[in-house]
Order: structure tokens, then sequence, then C-alpha cells
């Protein structure tokens, strides 16, 4: 066979398992792989798995060449290593290579063949390795390609006897193996890219859709999880997602039902459907189909499909949030997937009610008007962070969702009259790592606090609201980013804190309008250190000032002192 008929063929096999691989990555268990590097070790065998069975695959189906079979196991072993690091490229690597070596044991080039994939694929995981996210791409991996069928073909002249026959296969196979294995290891990258960019893509929209929700319903579940909250929250979901119906329940009663089956599912009667009933005792979302999986015993219920999500409040199961179908208007799994992320931040938004009940105990009603401005401002910024993660980053934007919940949970703990500065650093740390986790390199902080100030108590959100002044309105302000320094030490009584940046800086101007008392309802620029200045005048008396120093172009820095009064205060 000459050369340029087994390009032919190659080809023909090259077509057949892009294509095969492309319609394994449209398939949502595949779609879990991610083909992340640092994955966890489930995820890495499945890696390995996938990419070694795609190596043992380009083996097949060609043509035998001097008792050699012309292969492509090259293109998905150095595809694996490239985008699972050195695990999945080793792993990849020795499954096709040694199957290749096993399928001929003692063959003419068995040996040469099988150790070339897996060079290839430990080669392809170690440059990933070394080059991180710069090594998922097209062009390293045919060079990668060019290079390791290279070596494969010297390999082969190395150790395949007779001589005469090993030069004469290397004539005919080294061209089109080393040519195919290069373009198939390119397409292969580009088409996983491509398949995960559009799943990138489909998974933002679905965030944006949750977050735009979010902000519809936040007003109303401020109040707590009542009748009137939920039948404005159901009404709002049922107007922006096409379902059949939406419901919300307490633990016992429903509370609001809009669209179909609004005749027989009662707001303000007991829950009566089955599925309801398993989800509050378990606290596991489900997905049925049919009507006696969702258990409802009316004889005219439309319902075909349910999803029914659990709501939490402080650990604790609140409620459910359901989704209905009917034959003309099926349920899938899209919508599960956004039912669980609405149930998420609902039950973070009712958890901030707990906020507004424990801000009406406090003695100084001026107080609690001026803490309650800090707490939607935070929220509403680090939605906006996770809103910009779900566009690049979803699995990312999840874990922050959880963070922020847990940021707020803490937050409803400290919502009596003070907190320790431990609990306060707590929170500056939260707001940061959201901060880097959107802004990366551009926010760098240094945190210095001398030991034994950590039980001092504080006014809580008193620093946390600084230091997010001094990223977003300093450092953010330069291309670069910059540096956030927190410095805490006690002295003569008092507690002084310093936070530095070197930010955009301000004018003069400028700080003379934030230290003058303003009213704070609007949303201007440095809301949060006005709203800092007039807790510290109101709690300490006119006393306890802070001092602003700044220069445009070199920085901030504030600085203040608070007295040591008892946390019971």
């Amino acid at each position: 066979m000459e050369p340029s008929a087994l390009i032919i063929t190659l080809g023909e096999r090259f077509g057949l398992i892009v294509a095969g691989a492309f319609l394994l990555l449209t398939l949502t268990p595949i779609q879990a792989l991610r083909f992340r590097q640092a994955s966890p070790a489930g995820v890495t065998a499945l890696q390995i798995l996938f990419f070694g069975a795609f190596g043992i695959l380009g083996t097949y189906g060609g043509n035998l060449v001097f008792h050699s079979v012309a292969n492509l196991r090259a293109m998905a072993v150095i595809t694996g290593g490239l985008f699972g690091g050195p695990l999945v490229g080793v792993g990849a690597g020795l499954i096709a290579g040694g199957h290749r070596i096993l399928i001929d044991w003692g063959g003419f080039s068995a040996i040469p063949c099988g150790l070339a994939t897996m060079i290839e694929g430990a080669a392809a995981g170690l440059l990933a390795h070394t080059f991180k996210e710069r090594g998922v791409d097209w062009r390293l991996a045919a060079l990668l390609a060019v290079a390791g069928e290279s070596l494969h073909m010297g390999l082969v002249l190395a150790f395949s006897r007779p001589y005469e026959e090993a030069a004469e296969l290397v004539r005919i196979i080294a061209m089109p193996m080393i040519v195919l294995n290069a373009l198939g290891a390119a397409v292969f990258i580009q088409v996983i890219q491509l398949v995960f960019r559009h799943r990138a893509k489909h998974d933002s929209a679905q965030a944006q859709q949750i977050l735009a929700i979010a902000d519809a319903t936040v007003s109303h579940l401020r109040q707590g999880l009542n009748l009137e909250s939920a039948q404005a929250t159901a009404k709002i979901i049922y107007e922006r997602v096409a379902l059949a119906a939406v419901a919300l329940t307490d633990t016992r009663n429903v509370l609001a039902h809009v669209g179909a089956g609004h005749d027989h599912h009662l707001p303000g009667r007991p829950v009566n459907t089955r599925a309801t009933q398993r989800v509050l005792a378990k606290g596991q979302p489900l997905f049925l189909h049919g009507r006696l999986g969702i258990g409802c015993d009316h004889p005219g219920c439309p319902f075909t499909s349910a999803i029914v999500v659990p709501l939490f409040k402080n650990g604790a199961i609140a409620g459910t949030l359901k989704f209905y179908g009917t034959a003309e208007k099926e349920l899938d799994v899209l919508l599960f997937e956004l039912a669980r992320g609405l149930a998420n931040l609902f039950s973070t938004q009712l958890e901030l009610e707990d906020i507004q009940v424990k801000e009406r105990m406090l003695a100084h009603a001026e107080i609690r008007r001026l803490q309650a401005q800090i707490n939607p401002h935070f929220l509403f910024n680090s939605l906006n962070t996770i809103s910009s993660l779900c566009r690049t980053r979803p699995e990312k934007a999840r874990e922050l969702l959880q963070d922020l919940s847990l940021y707020m949970r803490r937050n409803l703990e400290g919502s009596r009259g003070f907190v320790s500065l431990a609990e306060e650093l707590g929170q500056v740390r939260s707001y940061l790592a959201i901060e880097q986790a959107r802004f990366g390199d551009r926010v760098r902080a240094r945190i210095s606090v001398e030991t034994g100030c950590e039980d001092w108590p504080i006014p809580p959100l008193i620093i946390q609201p600084l230091v997010e002044n001094s990223v977003r309105h300093g450092i953010l302000g330069r291309e670069e980013g910059g540096l956030v320094e927190l410095d805490v030490r006690a002295g003569d009584g008092e507690l002084r804190v310093s936070i530095r940046d070197d930010g955009v800086g301000m004018e003069q101007s400028q700080i003379e309008g934030i230290l003058q008392r303003k009213g704070l309802d609007s949303h201007r620029e440095g809301i949060g250190m006005r709203n800092c200045v007039q807790r510290l005048e109101q709690i300490f008396g006119p006393k306890c000032r802070m001092r602003v120093t700044s220069r445009p172009g070199q920085g901030t820095q504030v600085d203040f002192a608070l007295p040591r009064l008892d946390a019971t205060t």
C-alpha cells in the first residue's frame, strides 16, 4: 500500500472518531467531566477511560502494513494529556499503548508502537502541567503529535527487526500517521472546546435568568415566606418561565399556586401531594414523571410531571418550590437545574429576612436604618460578581453562591449590637474571596492583626465596607489593580484600625463630601464609607471620627480608633 492510499483510509477513520467523540461529548454525563485539570479523583478516572478508549479505537480499522496497523492513537492520548494533565495523559497512554502491545505480543512492532503512545500521553500531560490553561491549544497539540509520531517512527527503526522491513514500514506509514494524528489532535481539541463553550453559554444564560428572577423577587421574600410574598414570587416565575404551573409551600400549607390546576391546588390548604411531603421530610429535590409519582388524588389533575425542590432557612427546611408540567408544557432537566438554582437563592433571601427582624430589635433606630443600607449594598455587589463568573466559570459561581449563603448566615448571627473583631474579619475575608475570584491578581490584600485583638467588640459591618470601598473605588480603578492593607493594633485602651490602598485616590473635595452628614438613600459612590462615618459618630460620639487621607494617583488611607466597650452594650 502506498502512503496516498493510506491517507484516505486513515482520513475516513479520523472522521468517524471525531464524529463519535462529538456525539459523546454532547451527552450530559460526559459533559459533567468538564475536562479540567486538578479534577476530583472520580472525574479524573472517567477522563482516563474516555481518552484511553478513543486511543484504542484509533488502533482498529486500519490496513495491515508488515504486520503493523497504521493508527490514530496519538490524537486521543495527546488530547487527553493536554486537557486532563499528567495523570490523564499517562493513564490514557498506558491504556491505549498497553492495549497495542497486548493484542500483538511479540509482534514485529508491538513494543515500539505501544511505548511511543505511552510517551506521547505522558509528554502531553507534562506540557499541560507546565503551561496550565495555555496548554489547551490546537497548535501545541498538532506540534506535539508531529514530534510524538516522529519519535514513534524512530522507535520502530531502532527496535523492529528485520531492519529492512522496519524501514519500508516507516516509508509507507510515517507521512500519513504524522499528518493525520497532528490534524486529529488539533481538531479533537477544537471539538471539545466548542462543545464546552456552548455549554458555558447555556449555563451563563440560565444563571442570568436565575439572577433576574431573584432580583425581582428579593423585595417580596425579605418579608418572609407567607401567603402574600409566595403569591408574588410564584407569579413572577410563571411569567418568566414556560411552565404549566408554579407553587410555593411552607412546611405545612400551600402558600401559592399560579397556573393550571389552580381549581384544586388551593393556597391556604394543607400540603396533600405525596411528592411534596417526601421533599419536606427528606430535604432532597425530586423530578417526577406521571400522575402516580406526583401523588395528587384529584381525578382531573392535569399534571404529568413535577419538580419539587426544598427551601431552607438557617439549615432547616422552610418549604418547597414546585414546577408543574403537562402534556403541552413538559418539564426537562434544564428546568430542574433552574428550579434548584432558584431554590438556593430563595433560601438566601429568606435568611435575609432574619436580618431585618434582628435589626428591629436594636435600641437605636438610626443605627438600624444605616446598617440595613449596608446589607443589600454588599449583597448587590456580590451577586454582580457571581453573575459575571456565571458567564465564564459556572462551577466557581455555584461555589461562590454557597460562600455568599455562609456569609449572610454569619451576618445574621452578628446582627446584634456588637460583634467580635474576629467575626468582622471573617466578613472581610469572605468579601475578598468573592472579589479575588472575579478579578484574580488585580485584587491583592494583606491583613495584619495584633495578637489579643480578636475578641475586641466592635459594631458589625464597620470594617468590611471600608475594605470594599478601597477595592471597588480604589485599586480597581487601575488597570493593573493594587494592594489593600488592613492593620489592627491595640493601645491606650483603644483599637486602632487602618485601611490603606495604592489605588486611584481622591480629591480633597471628595473626602469632604464623604465626611459630611448626608442622606444615605441614594446609591451614590461612597455610600459604604459615609455609612461607617455616621455610625461611628452615633455609637461613640463626635470624638470618634474617621481620618481620611488621599491624593489622586497615590491611594487612600482611612484611620479610626474604637474605645473598648462591653459587647452587650
